[in-house]
């Protein structure tokens, strides 16, 4: 399994819109209408990240919510960070 470094990552970034690299993670906020709206984005990318086994960070505040995707297992960012980016931005 590749690991990404900061200045690898640029080119798989350029591919996801505004997800951007932190700390051997990749990161993006979301803002929605309401909390029921933010809720129902976090049990769609609950529902996906299982079926990839493939966990996200998430952070919620009402209608906020933070994603932050690292591959705990190697340690920093990986292939499989940039396909579920990608499956998340689908919704």
């Amino acid at each position: 399994m590749i690991k990404y470094k900061e200045n690898e990552a640029k080119l798989p970034l350029s591919k996801i819109k505004d997800w951007h690299f932190n700390s051997d993670g990749i990161e993006k906020k979301f803002q929605f209408k309401n909390f029921t709206e933010a809720l129902g984005f976090i049990v769609k990318v609950g529902v996906v990240s299982e079926k990839m086994n493939h966990h996200p960070e998430l952070f919620n505040v009402y209608n906020k919510v933070n994603i932050r995707l690292t591959t705990h297992d190697a340690g920093g960012v990986t292939d499989k960070d940039f396909k579920l980016a990608s499956e998340i931005d689908q919704f």
